[in-house]
This record gives structure tokens, C-alpha cells and sequence, in this order.
């Protein structure tokens, strides 16, 4: 098998840095008085692993209601700019030029814009007015991993050109202010903001992309996504998704395993979206993993909660800086609204 390269990452988040005590506290106080017994679910905050994450907004902010105008106009302005850091990044450690990147592929579901913000990256980077443009929205927290497999695809087909792949998820902008579920209240506990880039080409130095495998849960649209409601988009967490991945994930994994040629044994390394402590612990019970074969994941998970879509490639990117190259496979996989997984094969 050949595939194509990922030549480079890159990373960006907000600005305002937070301690999960402190957002601990803050939700505590909003909860209070309409959940009973909210001392029984406050310890979802430090079961969750996390101790900072990073916010489009101040604390205050969520504190009050905003419309989802406001929220909206801040996911634009605030995307953008994450973006472009995130897409200079990655095009500076790629050792390429912008007139190189001959697609954007734009991965995105906590907000709205029409043209989409790949429209106004393009143009802030400098890239040539005829690049190719792809936006993908919806695929939350699959995003990341579905986004590369799909610009992996395109970049076999630009010998001379590069895909410039961006993610940007600003989570904590949909939260509701006088949602009181226990959905709301967990997704208080792991969402945040931040955003990641990537370059993939079909030449370079870099892990190569070798396949991709999605599958979609029949029936399962309960099990994650929005609400689309006055104030914005409202979460939708049901059914216990760790149990899923138990359950699901092994004969998933073996059936990619048989359209790529290889067995799930050849499997050295798991890039895996950190949704959460016990979906971690969940994989690494699945695949017969130790805890720290996951350390990446464990360590974004700690430093900047569930970023959505480009949580993984801030795991990628840590990965690739503690593992030297072996040629060993690895694979990428995230799990998202549909209910879905999507899955890439790597060589490293």
C-alpha cells in the first residue's frame, strides 16, 4: 500500500486559560437551585481527568444568557483567527509556500457562516483565489479523523499541490445558560475550544495515510449531536457510549483490519479522540492497551478537555513528537454524531 503523507501539524486555542476547579465552581452555582442532588453529579468535573481548558470567552460570560446571534458572531471571529494560526503553523513546519496548498478542506460543527470561514482563511494566507474549497460540518467529534481521511483522498489526486486540512471547534459557544440537563451539566465538565491544522501531500516526509473506514450506526441519532433551539445549539448526550465502544469498536477495528490487508495484531499504535476518561479507558480495555498507550490522549484530555474535532490532531501531533519513525502501523479513530466511526491507517 502507498498512501500520502501528513507533513506537518499544527495547533492553536484561545486565550483565556482555565482551571477546571474554577469552571467547577461556576457550574455549581448555575445548577444549584434546578438539579436535586447536584453534590451527586459534581464529581463528573474531576473524574473527567481534566485541569485546564480553553475558552472563546471569559468565565463570566457564560454566566448570563446570550443569543445565538451573539454566540455566533463570536464562533466567526474567534474561528478565524484560530484557524489562520493553526494553518500558518502547520504550513510553516511543512517547509512549504501558500502558493503549495492547492485545497482547503474546513471541518467545523459549533457554528454557522455562509460563505463558509474557509472563504476569508483562504484569503488571510494568501493562498491562490483558486483554491479548491471543501467545508465539512456536522461530523463533531468524528470531524477530525473523517476530514483527513477525506483530504487524503483529494491529495492523491494533486501531484504538485498540497491539502491544507483545518479543524476548529469553539464548543464551550454552545452552551445554554438555562439548560439544566444532566447532557448539559457533562458537557459543562469536558467541552472546550481550540483548533488544529494539517498538511497532507502526496510527497514529504511524515506519517503516511494508507486508508480510511466509516461506519455508520443505524438508528442511533439519539446518542449524540444538537438541538437546534432559540438559543443555539443544545447537546444531546444518550445512551452510555463508553459501553458502545466496548461493545462495537473490536469488530469495527477487524473489519478496516480485513479492507487494508492486515490484522488488528499488526496494529502497533491508537491516535484516538480523548471524548472523555472513561472512553479512553474504554479503548484501552477493547484492544487489550495499557493506560500508557494512550498517553497522548491522556495528556491533551488533562491540558485542554474535549476540543471536538481537533482534539486528535493535538494528540497526533504529540505522538509524533515521543514516537520515532519504525515503519509500524497505527491508526486514528474518533466516534461522532450519526451515531459513527470513522477510522484512518497510518505508517509511522
Amino acid at each position: 500500500m502507498k498512501g500520502v503523507k501528513i507533513r506537518s501539524v499544527g495547533t492553536a486555542v484561545p486565550p483565556h486559560a482555565l482551571c477546571q476547579k474554577d469552571i467547577k465552581k461556576t457550574a455549581a452555582a448555575l445548577f444549584n437551585s434546578h438539579i436535586q442532588h447536584l453534590d451527586r453529579l459534581l464529581p463528573v468535573f474531576e473524574n473527567s481527568l481534566i485541569q485546564t481548558r480553553y475558552l472563546s470567552q471569559p468565565l463570566a460570560w457564560y454566566s448570563d444568557i446570550h443569543p445565538f446571534a451573539e454566540a455566533n458572531r463570536i464562533y466567526e471571529e474567534v474561528a478565524l483567527a484560530l484557524a489562520e494560526q493553526a494553518s500558518r503553523q502547520a504550513i510553516d513546519r511543512a517547509g512549504i509556500a501558500e502558493r503549495d496548498v492547492g485545497m482547503v478542506v474546513f471541518v467545523s460543527s459549533t457554528g454557522i457562516a455562509t460563505p463558509t470561514l474557509d472563504a476569508k482563511l483562504i484569503q488571510r494566507l494568501g493562498l491562490s483565489p483558486h483554491t479548491y474549497r471543501l467545508p465539512v460540518w456536522g461530523l463533531g467529534c468524528a470531524g477530525g479523523v473523517a476530514g483527513l481521511a477525506r483530504a487524503a483522498e483529494l491529495a492523491k489526486n494533486y501531484t504538485r499541490s498540497a491539502v491544507l486540512l483545518v479543524t476548529v471547534e469553539l464548543c464551550s459557544l454552545t452552551f445554554q445558560r438555562n439548560d439544566f440537563s444532566k447532557a448539559n451539566l457533562i458537557g459543562t465538565s469536558i467541552f472546550a475550544d481550540g483548533a488544529a491544522a494539517a498538511i497532507i501531500a502526496a510527497e514529504g516526509n511524515g506519517p503516511e495515510v494508507l486508508g480510511s473506514y466509516s461506519t455508520l450506526f443505524p438508528n442511533s441519532e439519539d446518542i449524540m449531536g444538537w438541538e437546534l433551539i432559540d438559543t443555539g445549539l443544545k447537546v444531546r448526550f444518550s445512551r452510555d457510549i463508553p459501553s458502545i465502544v466496548r461493545k462495537e469498536l473490536p469488530a469495527l477495528v477487524a473489519q478496516a483490519c480485513d479492507l487494508w490487508g492486515i490484522t488488528h495484531t499488526d496494529i502497533q499504535h491508537y491516535v484516538v479522540h480523548p471524548g472523555g476518561a472513561k472512553v479512553l479507558q474504554a479503548y484501552t480495555e477493547c484492544f487489550g492497551l495499557h493506560n500508557n498507550d494512550l498517553v497522548s490522549g491522556y495528556e491533551v484530555l488533562a491540558n485542554y478537555g474535549n476540543m471536538s474535532s481537533s482534539s486528535v490532531f493535538f494528540v497526533l501531533e504529540r505522538f509524533l513528537a515521543s514516537t520515532p519513525p519504525a515503519n509500524e502501523y497505527g491508526i486514528m479513530l474518533s466516534l461522532g454524531p450519526g451515531f459513527s466511526a470513522e477510522q484512518v491507517l497510518f505508517r509511522w
